[in-house]
């Protein structure tokens, strides 16, 4: 198994200092107590009267000052309490990347109510699980996801349009949807709620819902507190000394943890602006960059790989900082030989974690470094990848990893009512929240969250993501569960099994997935009908790049599908005895294995392990 431990030296940086750097986000994290009555809205209605007239949303030629996207979000608030939403109540929101985002979700937040993100990107029976999960109560839907909710059948709750001039929805689209709330919103008032409605509202009451892929099945919604959320603001702030004057770039979609947590809750701590778009543009970024002097970006290591690939001279720019997750070393030098030096923050963790790291030092290659363990709740255990199982010492207990080892990462779950870090908020299922924690690994008693990841550090402590445990891969920032992408592939015209998987691509972070197809007696594989019905059933990022058509499956004595063996073959021709395809988006089929195939997709030949 392939890592990114980076052997080439670097700059000291002693870990005494590395520790400092991690104390003043300790200091920030712990600002906020669970029993504080203090609010996500309480921070935006302190920021609108501070600075109402600063900037804080750019979209395309527009500007939204503080006091404009506050006043927006009364108007939400007033008119979502006339239609009879109260605290402690889940409304669902689908909605692409645009200041009413920012204004639905705040209003919400102001009356109590509690917030769910759904993926913009789906429809059908993952859609419904997403909203019946949730027991949301209502829908507020931006017209240009209006489409996915009318071609989803058994829809009861009732739908509120919020108006998009620039993706209007057919007449077809929008007859399921109620006008109440557009007719309340046009005439309600913009002044401030009444206050009292939060009073029974503290830190820790959940505020997001917010869907994170498992290793089977589909999403959890992840459960999100105010002080959560706030918290994160209050961390990165120090961490990358964010002041008002800086802008930042969201170009990742709002209804992932990231930048709807990192990104806005950062620039909301810090009065700073947030440049929006509606989705990541290769031709654009360095031209948003350069036009509103963008300080700092969030990034995923396909963002970066995309922008490195493009030719030509980016120009002058203010860019001084960027903070994600997926950026190999050799992305990371080409990055800064590139396009100048600047503080690349790469971190670990995920949206339901109690647990993080984050590289500080910009030591290239790493998403964070552990100087003491002492003063952390993250731990890294041994992992047996063949057997899927923990390795125990002969108590039964869990082995921590010396450097170089690989093991999964987990959070020690602390539940003190003062202290907000290391608590598992989990899921709104109580089952699914369960899986997720790991039971009397170093003692009796003790709880820990999983991770789902697999990591390693070297020496000086320095951290390395290796690979998703299991099932689940991550793919251009999205983990994608294999189970959920073979029952929506299962029906295909004469398919006899569809086993899916992740395989490594060289010079990319994570893996992308691979679909080893077994066809019935007297059927062949038809890579145009596939590559339609991929289109139709899985999101894009989902979709598996490659297949391989076997003649039988490669079955354990308990009939489960084997994996291993099919990844580390990945689509190399030399050690795959099968016919391999490669999807083509452009043709929109998949096209046989050859170098040019390969080239055409962007992708580079396999390197066997």
């Amino acid at each position: 198994m392939s890592s990114q431990l980076n052997l080439e030296p670097q700059v000291a940086v002693s870990r005494e200092e590395t520790q400092q750097r991690l104390d003043r986000r300790a200091q920030a994290a712990g600002l906020i107590k669970p029993q504080d009555h203090y609010t996500l809205a309480d921070r935006l209605e302190e920021k609108a009267a501070r600075q109402g007239e600063h900037t804080f949303l750019i979209y395309g030629e527009q500007r939204f000052s503080y006091a404009e996207v506050n006043a927006r979000a009364n108007q939400v608030a007033h008119a979502a309490q006339a239609l009879g939403l109260k605290p402690g109540d889940v409304c669902a929101l689908a909605m692409e990347n645009r200041p009413e985002f920012f204004s639905t979700w705040f209003g919400l937040t102001k009356i109590g109510v509690v917030v769910a993100f759904i993926n913009t990107q789906v429809s059908g029976r993952p859609l419904r699980h997403a909203l019946d999960s949730t027991q949301c109560k209502v829908a507020i839907v931006g017209e240009e996801c209006a489409h996915n909710f009318a071609q989803t059948d058994g829809l009861t709750l009732p739908l509120w349009l919020m108006a998009d001039d620039e993706k209007p929805a057919s007449a077809e689209d929008l007859a399921g949807f109620e006008r109440g709330f557009s007719r309340q919103l046009e005439q309600a008032p913009n002044t401030a709620v009444e206050p009292g409605l939060r009073a029974g509202i503290t830190a820790e009451t959940p505020t997001l819902l917010i869907f994170t892929s498992g290793t089977t099945g589909l999403p959890k919604a992840a459960i999100y507190s105010h002080m959560r959320w706030l918290c994160s603001g209050d961390v990165m702030e120090v961490t990358i000394n964010a002041t008002a004057q800086d802008v930042f770039y969201c170009c990742l979609p709002l209804y992932h943890g990231a930048a709807a947590t990192s990104v806005t809750s950062t620039a909301l701590k810090a009065g700073a602006a947030i440049l929006v778009r509606r989705k990541f543009s290769v031709s654009r970024f360095w031209q948003d960059v350069r036009n509103n002097d963008v300080t700092v970006c969030q990034y995923i290591g396909e963002i970066c790989r995309y922008l490195l690939n493009q030719e030509g001279d980016v120009g002058a720019h203010r860019l001084r900082c960027m903070m994600g997750a997926g950026l190999t070393a050799e992305s990371w030098r080409r990055w800064v030989e590139r396009f100048g030096d600047m503080d690349i923050y790469e971190g670990w963790g995920a949206t339901e974690a109690n647990t993080n790291l984050i590289n500080v030092d910009n030591h290239i290659g790493s998403c964070g470094r552990v100087p003491d363990w002492n003063k952390t709740n993250f731990r890294l255990i041994r992992y047996d990848i063949e057997s899927d199982t923990h390795v125990r010492d002969a108590q039964g207990r869990g082995i921590q990893c010396g450097p170089g080892e690989v093991g999964e990462g987990i959070g020690m779950i602390i539940n003190h009512p003062d202290i907000g870090g290391g608590r598992f908020e989990g899921y709104t299922s109580k089952d699914a929240s369960e899986q997720k924690i790991l039971r009397d690994v170093f003692v009796e008693g003790d709880a820990y969250w999983r991770s789902g990841d697999l990591l390693r550090h070297d020496d000086e402590g320095y951290f390395y993501f290796v690979d998703r445990i299991g099932d689940t891969f991550r793919w251009k920032s999205e983990n994608v569960s294999t189970q959920e992408v073979a029952n929506a592939l299962a029906d295909f015209s004469g398919v006899e099994l569809i086993n899916i998987y992740g395989v490594q691509v060289p010079e990319h972070e994570g893996r992308a997935g691979m679909a080893a197809i077994v066809m019935q007696p007297g059927h062949s594989f038809d890579p145009a009908a596939f590559y339609a019905l991929t289109e139709l059933r899985v999101p894009r990022y989902a979709a598996p790049l490659f297949v391989r058509v076997s003649a039988a499956a490669d079955m354990t004595t308990t009939f489960k599908l084997r994996k291993v063996d099919l990844q580390r073959q990945g689509y190399d021709p030399v050690n795959c005895p099968d016919p391999l395809y490669v999807r083509d988006d452009r043709a929109a089929t998949y096209k046989p294995y050859s170098a040019e195939a390969l080239a055409e997709a962007g992708l580079p030949p396999f390197e066997y392990q």
